[in-house]
Order: C-alpha cells, then structure tokens, then sequence
C-alpha cells in the first residue's frame, strides 16, 4: 500500500513586529482534512484505551468516598504539570502549604500548583452545574490559574492581545510561533465548534487528543497554555460521557516521555502526523488508566490492613478509627486539624497519635515539640508516585 503523502495541517503566514519579519502557524480547524487514517494499530489502541479507562473509571466506586480519591488526584496532577513548567514543588509542598505551614520550596512555586487546583476544581464544578466547555469557561480557569504569583501579571482571564512564541528572544528566532492576534478569534472560533462536536464526528479520546493539539497549536494565552490544555482532556472526557469524574491526568506520562510528547507536537504541525499522535495519546491513556486501578487496589488493601492492627488497641480502637479515617482524607494533618474535624479532646488525639504511630501507621514528620505534623506514610507514598520534581 502506498504511502498517504504529508498531510497540510495549517499555513504559515507573514507578520512583524516593529521592523522584525517573521512567519506564523495557522492551525486549519478540526476535524483534519483528510481524516484520520485509522489503521488496525490505531483502533486496536483505541479500544484498549477505551477499556483501560473505563476499567478505572468503575474501580473508583469501589473506594469509601471516591470525592476524597478525586480531591488527592486533582492535587497530584496539579503538582505533575505545573511541574512539566519548570516548578519544583512536590506533593507534599502543596499539603503543607493547604495546612498554612511553610514548604520547603520557593513560595511561588507553591502558589502556582495551588492555583492549578483552583482552576480545575472551579471547572469540575462548572460543568457538574450545567455550564458547557466553552471559551468562556477556559478563560474562567485561566483566570484562576494565574490569578496569584508569577503568572498574576500574564492578563489572567484574557486571550492574548500581542504575539507570543515558543523557544529563541523573539519571534524571529523562535522554535515555533502561533497564530498572530489578528487570526486568533478566528482560530479560536473554530475551536469552540469542535468542542462541541458530536461521538459520530470524533470518539471521545480522539477528540481529547485531536484538541489538546489544537490548543497547545493556537497558544492563546499570555501564560499557562500548557497547564489549561492539560487540564482540557480529562474535562472533555468528562463532558462526552467517558468519565463520570475528571480522574484521569495524563501530566505524569508527558512528564516521563517529554522528549516524545514535543516531538509529536511538532510532528503534527510539520507533517501531519495526527495517527502517530493519537498512537502515543492513547497508549497514556492506557498506562495512565491501569497504573490508576493498580494504586486504587494498592490504597484499599492499605487502608484494609491498616485498619485491622487497629483491634490491638482495644477499647481505644474505635478513636484511633476515627483519627486514622481522617488521614485517609488528608494524609498529612497535625493535632490543630484533626481537633477541628473531631468531637476529641486534645489529650486523647494525642493519644491516638502516639497509637498509630507505635503501629506503624503513622509517622511524625517534623521532629518539633510543638505544631507537629503526622504523614500517613503508606498512603502518601502510592499517592506521590512519580510526583517528585524533575
């Protein structure tokens, strides 16, 4: 069979600013013309795709409170892709930081994980209210994303107005640089469609895929364009029915396969090379999906065997199921927290403390006399999988 012949995704048009030329890409809007080429390879990825996620998907009812599961996750994958930035903050900088004591991190690169959060958890509750995936509503969580510390003064909320490009001093010398201002509403445009583009136009995880490019291509932010358009895919999935929830990040995949990722970002602008894209998405989604179940299974059996050296305790076992419950919430508090959440004197958290930890189940973190810290060291060790900074 012969080969497809490069397929055009977009056209580079002249621009300037001041006396300085340059060429910019101008992404054609989605679906690409001609359409994917869903070779056997493709689809059988799709499927496994498909059936890794909704594998994981389904596991997530198995666990006490699968908010709780969604709460830890979210944070996980802000960390993961703010750290792809270029932030050095771990998972248990955003804890502590969330517990108002001092990370062990430059401020600001907390802040800016924190605000991740933000942005996501205020998008998931947009859309659980109605609210579609709209322009509206990633200019929403931009504004959240980069309403506190370095990115405060990128216009927050607001589509770029000036030129921006990727690598070099200038547009001139830059590695790649998106669509001018004055073809961005254009762009833009169209990419709004294709957001609402029915399961006959495109399967859920093509779609995601197809329009993680898109917007990664237009760049319409001063700031941020990498984290939104990250957080994009799992909410798209969310919208078209494959997830109940936006559990599944795929910032740890792209984080570990960088080199890859970029290359077939490029691949795609360069060539056309949408199936080799799709090829690499979906074989994260399926990394992505079982490591997930594996760490659900991981974190029931944990809290499973953990639980039961609580019968030694005796009388006491029933508090200490109390204190330990709220560390499978949070798996770092200290006695400050946890008087606030229980009907417990402070003598007997302590107590408590003193308990789980002589167990095994707890450890305490700071080796301070006072405002001390416990971390629920097995928990917290499936959860910061792959979450130290690069």
């Amino acid at each position: 069979m012969a080969s497809r012949p490069p397929r055009r995704t977009g056209e580079y048009v002249r621009a300037s600013i001041a006396d300085a030329r340059y060429m910019a890409f101008v992404p054609n809007p989605l679906p690409p013309e001609p359409g994917v080429d869903f070779d056997g390879e493709l689809i059988a990825k799709l499927e496994r795709a498909n059936q890794a996620l909704g594998r994981f998907d389904g596991i997530t009812l198995m666990l006490p409170d699968p908010d709780l599961f969604l709460y830890q996750y979210i944070r996980k994958e802000a960390v993961l892709s703010s750290q792809i930035e270029g932030t050095q903050s771990s998972l248990s900088d955003l804890m502590l930081f969330e517990l108002d004591e001092l990370p062990g991190v430059p401020i600001d690169d907390v802040v800016e994980v924190s605000n991740y959060v933000s942005a996501l958890t205020h998008g998931v509750s947009r859309m659980k209210s109605g609210f579609p995936m709209s322009l509206r509503l990633i200019r929403e969580m931009h504004e959240s994303l980069l309403s506190k510390g370095r990115g405060s003064k990128k216009d927050p909320g607001h589509f770029r107005r000036t030129q921006n490009w990727i690598g070099g001093r200038s547009p001139a010398t830059a590695t790649f640089v998106p669509p001018p201002p004055d073809k961005l509403q254009e762009c833009l445009s169209d990419f709004e469609r294709f957001l609402h583009a029915s399961a006959d136009e495109a399967p859920a995880l093509i779609k995601a895929a197809l329009a993680h490019v898109q917007f990664e291509t237009i760049h319409p932010f001063l700031d941020g364009n990498g984290r939104v358009g990250r957080l994009l895919i799992a909410l798209l999935l969310v919208q078209d029915g494959v997830l109940r929830e936006p559990s599944l990040y795929l910032s740890l995949y792209f984080k570990s396969n960088r080199a890859q990722y970029y290359k077939h970002l490029n691949a795609v602008r360069e060539d056309g090379d949408w199936e080799s894209w799709l090829k690499f998405f979906l074989s994260g989604v399926e990394q992505t999906s079982n490591a997930a179940v594996a760490a659900v299974q991981r974190t029931l059996r944990t809290f499973e065997e953990d639980r039961s050296k609580l019968s030694s305790l005796g009388r006491r076992a029933g508090s200490a199921r109390q204190v330990l419950d709220e560390f499978t919430r949070r798996p770092i508090l200290g006695s400050a927290q946890l008087e606030k959440r229980l009907d417990m004197s402070r003598p007997t958290i302590f107590s408590q403390l003193a308990a789980l930890t002589e167990l095994g189940i707890l450890n305490e973190m700071t080796g301070q006399r006072r405002n001390r810290l416990w971390v629920y060291e097995r928990y917290y060790a499936i959860l910061g999988e792959g979450a130290k900074p690069i």
